[in-house]
């Protein structure tokens, strides 16, 4: 539930619920209605969620419960080792 994600999301990222509001330029009591279930995020919102919080749109709206790896900045070596790590925890 979308709810529970921004919650948990907000406070692994040590931000308050005014603080959240304040960087998506909202009020304190809506970002509070989003984790209480009351209401949900505009379509802008919840692309803004996902940049801030560096997950898919599709993992705040459960289309998946994939979770992605950003890999931007890294060289193909240091891909390479990232995908080699998946691959070993995968086979434990």
């Amino acid at each position: 539930m979308i709810a529970s994600k921004i919650k948990i999301l907000r406070e692994n990222k040590g931000l308050s619920q005014k603080a959240l509001a304040d960087k998506l330029g909202i009020t304190r009591s809506s970002v509070n209605a989003w984790e209480q279930g009351i209401s949900v995020p505009s379509t802008q919102y919840i692309v803004e969620l996902a940049t801030l919080f560096d997950v898919s749109t599709d993992y705040l709206l459960n289309f998946k419960n994939d979770k992605a790896i950003n890999i931007d900045g890294l060289n193909d070596k240091e891909v390479k080792i990232v995908l080699e790590l998946i691959e070993y925890f995968r086979q434990k």
